[in-house]
């Protein structure tokens, strides 16, 4: 991880779960890291929980991702006050369990899904690319995706509506990202990162689900692995990284 010190990290739905994991951990390896998520009474107990001497390295700051024109402002004003982008952990993602997606009369939340899964990447990816290539840097994009983006079995939670398939359309951005930054003749990383089961607050009720036996990851063991894809060298890239709880 030297090569990331001080260098500028962004992590996308940082307020809770993977994303607050990620860039707690972050912080802690020597990076600066800005926390972008909507809910900022969250970032202020992430920032407080975080060692003294490495507070002032988290910047939080309010973005609503599926929003481009907060989108573009937010890069940059990342752009006017650390420089640019190194580093883009692209974590943001909702799920809707239970509603059909062959008979929703209230299509809304599958439209919401469609924007954070989906378009919130193109949105986030395309400022940081643009920053990495107009300044020559070699930095790293790293997209959490999802086992469901290779797989849909059958659900026992109810129907993952367009849930899977926007996680499906993120592995196909991938390999386009990976092919696109080559042909630009940079070396910009781009990495899929695909767990399996997670304990968080994306599904109401997970615990239920843990008491019950069903096996899941833990947030941490995700940062983990974002840090283990930023720590590889730099003619090193994992294209995609599966990770799933034992039993599941």
């Amino acid at each position: 991880m030297d090569r990331w010190q001080n260098k500028v990290a962004v992590v996308t739905g940082a307020s809770s779960g993977i994303g607050a994991a990620i860039a707690v951990d972050l912080v802690k390896s020597g990076l600066i890291v800005v926390a972008l998520a909507r809910r900022e009474e969250r970032f202020r107990e992430n920032q407080c929980a975080l060692p003294e001497n490495v507070q002032s390295r988290y910047h939080p700051r309010r973005c609503d991702v599926t929003n481009e024109d907060e989108v573009k402002n937010t890069f940059a004003w990342i752009e006017t006050k650390f420089g640019g982008t190194d580093v883009l952990v692209n974590n943001a993602g909702i799920i809707a369990i239970g509603l059909e997606l062959s008979g929703a009369d209230n299509t809304q939340p599958i439209r919401n899904i469609v924007e954070t899964n989906i378009m919130s990447v193109v949105y986030c990816v395309r400022e940081a690319f643009n920053s990495m290539k107009k300044r020559n840097f070699d930095g790293h994009i790293v997209i959490i995706n999802s086992v469901l983006g290779h797989n849909v079995p059958m659900s026992a939670v109810g129907s993952l509506n367009i849930y899977p398939p926007s996680k499906f359309a993120v592995t196909a951005i991938v390999e386009t990202y990976r092919q696109e930054f080559a042909n630009a003749l940079t070396k910009v990383k781009v990495t899929s990162v695909s767990p399996g089961g997670v304990l968080t607050e994306i599904v109401p009720n997970m615990e239920a689900f843990s008491d019950a036996g069903h096996p899941f990851l833990n947030a941490e063991d995700i940062s983990n692995a974002v840090l283990y894809v930023l720590s590889t060298p730099p003619h090193v890239q994992v294209h995609e990284l599966t990770i799933k709880p034992i039993g599941e």
